[in-house]
Order: C-alpha cells, then sequence, then structure tokens
C-alpha cells in the first residue's frame, strides 16, 4: 500500500515542495496531494508595482493547477484543522485526509484588526495597504487622483512577508510622484518599529542614507497603539504622533488561522519549526516550509526556495530512517527597488551580513549593496524567473542553498 504525502499550501513554498519531491519519490510508493483555499496562484512580488500601474493583473496571476506536477492531486478546499497526533486534516466540508508525513506551507496573511483604528470607516479611503491584491487595487485607484499631502509609508511590526517591500514602495512612490511633477507637493515618510531602516545595521545603513538622500524623513522605533482616523494620525504607544494625508501600512502579519485553530502555533500563529532542518519542534512527521515558520529568517520567496532544497533532502532522508541535515543557514537574497529604474540587491542569512561584491558568479554581473540599473533588470526578469524556474523546484545557477562566507567575514 502506497503511502501519502500531504502538502497544505498551494503558494510558493507548497508549489515548489510538489515539485520538488514528485521528481525524486517513487510514483508507486507515495501519492502526493497538495490542498489550497485558491485555484488562483498569486506573485506576491509583483502587488509592488500593481499600484503605480507598472504591472496588469494578467501578469501577476496564473491558474494554481497549472504548476502542480503531473502525479499530484490538486485539492481546492479550505482547511480546517490539522490533528497531528492522528496523522490527520480535517476539510471544512467535512472530509478528513489522512497522511504519513505532512508539509505545512500555508504561508500568512495580513491581520489589520490586530491594531486599534485600522480597520475604521477610512480604510482603503484614505488608510491604504498593497500587501493583498484588494488592497493594491484600491491603492492604484486612490494614486490616479492624488495631488499631494502628506503620504506615509508604515510598518506595524516585524516580522513581515518580504520585510524590504514598504521601503520599495517609499522610493516608487517618489520616483512616481517626480514623474506625475508633484513631488514638490507631497512630504514622504517612512514609520517603522525598528531602530533603522531595516534589520541588519549594514543595509539599514545604505538605506537610511537613500532615504535621506531623497528627501524621505524615517521614524524609527515607532510601535503602532492606534491609527485614529478621526484625526488623520499615527498614535504610538510612547505618545509620539505622525500625521498623514495617505496612509499606506504594513498591517500585522501572522500565520493562518488554521494554525491557531490547531493550537500549533505562536502569539502570531507561526509555527514551531527546527531552524536547522525545517521539522517541527513537536512532531516527527510534520514539516515546515516558507512564511508559515518561526524562524528568524526573512518571509520571502527566496528563502522559500532555499529552505525548500534542504526540506526535499530531509524528506528522503526522514524515509529511509537517518539524520536529518541541519544544514539551512537562513539564506536569504533579494532585490531593493530604489526608484529611477534602479535597484539594490542584498545576500544573508542567519550569521552573515549582506555585503558588498559581485554577484552571483565572480564576474557578476549584478553588484550586492550597490544601486545599478542592472539590479532593476534583475528584479523585473525574476517574474519570468519565478513562473519558469524557481515554482518548478529547479535551482538557480550560481545560486547556493548555503550562503557564501564573505571575504571579510
Amino acid at each position: 500500500m502506497s503511502k501519502h504525502l500531504l502538502i497544505l499550501g498551494g503558494g510558493t513554498a507548497g508549489t515548489i515542495m510538489a515539485n520538488n519531491l514528485r521528481r525524486r519519490l517513487p510514483v508507486s510508493e507515495w501519492s502526493m496531494t497538495v490542498v489550497d483555499r485558491s485555484d488562483k496562484h498569486l506573485y506576491q512580488p509583483g502587488l509592488l508595482f500593481l499600484p503605480f500601474g507598472k504591472y496588469e493583473e494578467s501578469e501577476i496571476i496564473r491558474r494554481t493547477r497549472d504548476f502542480i506536477p503531473e502525479g499530484v492531486e490538486f485539492m481546492q478546499a479550505e482547511v480546517d484543522q490539522i490533528i497531528p497526533e492522528d496523522h490527520a486534516v480535517t476539510i471544512k466540508d467535512g472530509r478528513t485526509l489522512k497522511y504519513d508525513l505532512l508539509i505545512v506551507a500555508t504561508g500568512c496573511r495580513t491581520a489589520p484588526e490586530e491594531t486599534a483604528g485600522m480597520l475604521g470607516p477610512k480604510w482603503r479611503v484614505n488608510v491604504h495597504d498593497f500587501y493583498t491584491l484588494d488592497g493594491a487595487r484600491a491603492l492604484r485607484e486612490k494614486l490616479k487622483t492624488f495631488t499631494g499631502g502628506r503620504v506615509v509609508v508604515h510598518i506595524n511590526e516585524m516580522p513581515i512577508k518580504c520585510p524590504v517591500a514598504p521601503l520599495e514602495f517609499t522610493f516608487l512612490a517618489d520616483t512616481f510622484f517626480r514623474e506625475q511633477g508633484i513631488r514638490d507637493k507631497v512630504t514622504l515618510t517612512y514609520v517603522t518599529p525598528l531602530s533603522g531602516a531595516f534589520t541588519k545595521p549594514k543595509a539599514s545603513k545604505k538605506l537610511g542614507h537613500l532615504l535621506g538622500d531623497k528627501g524621505i524623513e524615517l521614524v524609527t522605533d515607532f510601535v503602532a497603539e492606534q491609527v485614529d482616523q478621526e484625526n488623520n494620525k499615527l498614535v504610538c504607544f510612547d505618545g509620539r504622533e505622525v500625521p498623514y494625508d495617505l496612509l499606506v501600512t504594513t498591517p500585522t502579519n501572522m500565520g493562518d488561522e488554521v494554525v491557531r485553530r490547531s493550537a500549533l502555533g505562536d502569539d502570531l500563529d507561526f509555527v514551531a519549526t527546527q531552524k536547522h532542518t525545517l521539522q517541527s519542534v513537536e512532531y516527527k512527521d510534520v514539516f515546515i516550509i516558507g512564511d508559515a515558520t518561526n524562524l528568524p529568517a526573512s518571509k520571502a520567496g527566496s528563502v522559500a526556495h532555499f529552505e525548500s532544497e534542504t526540506l526535499a533532502d530531509n524528506i528522503l532522508l526522514h524515509i529511509a530512517g537517518k539524520p536529518l541535515k541541519e544544514e539551512f543557514d537562513g539564506h536569504s537574497n533579494c532585490f531593493i527597488e530604489s526608484g529611477n529604474g534602479k535597484a539594490l540587491l542584498i545576500d544573508f542569512n542567519y550569521e552573515y551580513e549582506p555585503h558588498e561584491g559581485p554577484f552571483p558568479f565572480p564576474f557578476g554581473p549584478m553588484r550586492l549593496l550597490e544601486e545599478s540599473r542592472v539590479n532593476h533588470w534583475g528584479k523585473l526578469a525574476f517574474r519570468h524567473i519565478y513562473w519558469n524556474v524557481l515554482l518548478r523546484g529547479w535551482p538557480l545557477p550560481g545560486i547556493s542553498r548555503q550562503k557564501k562566507k564573505p571575504a571579510d567575514a
């Protein structure tokens, strides 16, 4: 009798794992199922460009089924509960799925309800987000008629998906308002709970200088107590206030609600995960990948890709009864749009800071921690790489699952 591998989530991480493991697990021995509530696959980095009219929705949305490999069942359904003790998952329509191995790739969601006042009557009137498709659409319409005022880009709390995206939005907004001829009528402010522009000090210093060079105010250590929609201002727990005419916020990010219903997560509904093996801390037949983990790594597509290579190996080792590889090092790399057709590129892990130098090969063609048009072209090209290489679970040429030790470390 064949065994069953169940993958919860058909987003980036779940799709990569389905493709990778279907190639490596014998069909005669293992059946595989991917469960996701949506039949649409969203290229989430594209949401950054949608408000500025740089992408059309047709360029960032595909059918989920088109990326699930042959030999893997795709079930469009909503998971109700995960019951690891019974090796079972219940579906909201009443069905129960049994598994021998479970991969939790349920991602994370925005939770604006976690901040007092955020979901008031002006939500998506002059208080907007761009981390959801509906939010990015509404913000696109708002920017079409915006003529000036105080624009505040805000991170509510960490961790968030793609931690550089709010910075990128700020830089792109600066360029957008210049192209519209109204930059002199706009004040731009970037508000973050961090002590600098980014989590890693070396990158934070570089990005902080970029904000200053573009005339963008940086407000740090700001933990929002509430959004005062009546008076159009953000209010910090320490009493500070930041007024706005247009607030572009990144709400609290939390794990999928099924994690809470299953009592498997922390206060933010992220699942306790072994940071180097990606196995559940509590259950040996459960593995977690992507944004669903509680790992101190970026919640980004590149991280899911690097995790998937280690996790696929570890799934096979686990099936064979062998010790798991303790090799995932938190490797992340990401492009940072800096406006005016340029971008930076950073590469780091749990231990090492982003550093300068050529990437991904000794001759480049890209440069780390430097603004360039080549990096911007790389950012735009990544959409095609995502659909055709990354989701298919193929390796990225020249880019290892583990970050190389920088020469100056």
